[in-house]
């Protein structure tokens, strides 16, 4: 900045010392950022009912014969075969990752969040379309017991998620609904809270020996996950915080 400053014109000379000296002063840190957006969906009355609608449903008691599911897909997983093995820690040093890796393809994770008992049902698939979501349903629907007969689905609003062959398939499958987070806000979803749980404990080193080893250890993970399972916490406040900072945003 003190270059830029004296190349500019603005100064003949100045220091890094009284550059730094003067953002402190007046408390900038340009060197930091937050993303921000301008919103095309506007935030008025309609937004809050979407937003209440899924608080509603993370926080409302449940009957007997329903839960509420949170599906997404984490997308473009790849296996990153190392050239060369990874070498575990040992004393004072970490582990070793090779930098080059092989090119495998990828998979893509369609994972659903229990909002009540914590538990995720998972399936990996090459493609990532309406089939894929509608056969996805339908290992929902092997999965979950007759005896619940309502399956709240919260989702985006992704066309994989809301297209013509979906919206048949719901016609011919009752027990499902489906509630849409609003735009831009994908981070209402619970399942995005336990993908960022598998980012950090399964992802943090990318080396599979294949699409298939990768397959495994993710189904190995859901396993895991499922027998210390829990819920996470959101309460009717959650939605009164999110309404507050859009308020403050706009």
């Amino acid at each position: 900045m003190a270059r830029e400053l004296i190349q500019s014109g603005v100064v003949s000379c100045i220091s890094t010392e009284t550059v730094r000296r003067i953002l402190q002063n007046h408390h900038l840190k340009p060197w930091r950022f937050h993303m921000w957006l301008s919103p095309q969906v506007a935030r008025d009355e309609s937004f809050a009912q979407q937003i209440q609608e899924i608080i509603d449903l993370y926080t409302r008691p449940l009957s007997a014969d329903e839960v509420v599911l949170c599906i997404d897909e984490k997308t473009s997983l790849q296996p990153r075969c190392r050239t060369e093995p990874t070498r575990p820690a040992i004393p004072d040093y970490p582990n070793l990752v090779e930098h080059e890796y092989r090119r495998e393809g990828a998979l893509n994770l369609f994972a659903g969040f229990d909002t009540r008992r914590g538990n995720v049902y998972g399936q990996c698939y090459e493609r990532k379309r309406q089939e894929e979501f509608i056969n996805y349903l339908g290992y929902l629907d092997g999965q979950i017991p007759q005896t619940i007969k309502t399956i709240h689905i919260v989702c985006d609003n992704l066309k994989t998620h809301k297209g013509r062959k979906v919206k048949e398939w719901l016609i011919q499958h009752p027990r499902f609904m489906l509630h849409y987070t609003p735009v831009h806000c994908s981070w209402m979803n619970q399942i995005e809270q336990w993908f960022s749980i598998l980012q950090r404990k399964r992802f943090r080193i990318s080396d599979f020996q294949s699409k298939e080893d990768l397959k495994t250890k993710i189904e190995g993970f859901i396993a895991e996950w499922n027998q210390v399972a829990h819920p996470f916490n959101w309460s009717i406040q959650s939605g009164v915080k999110v309404m507050a900072k859009i308020k403050v945003a706009a």
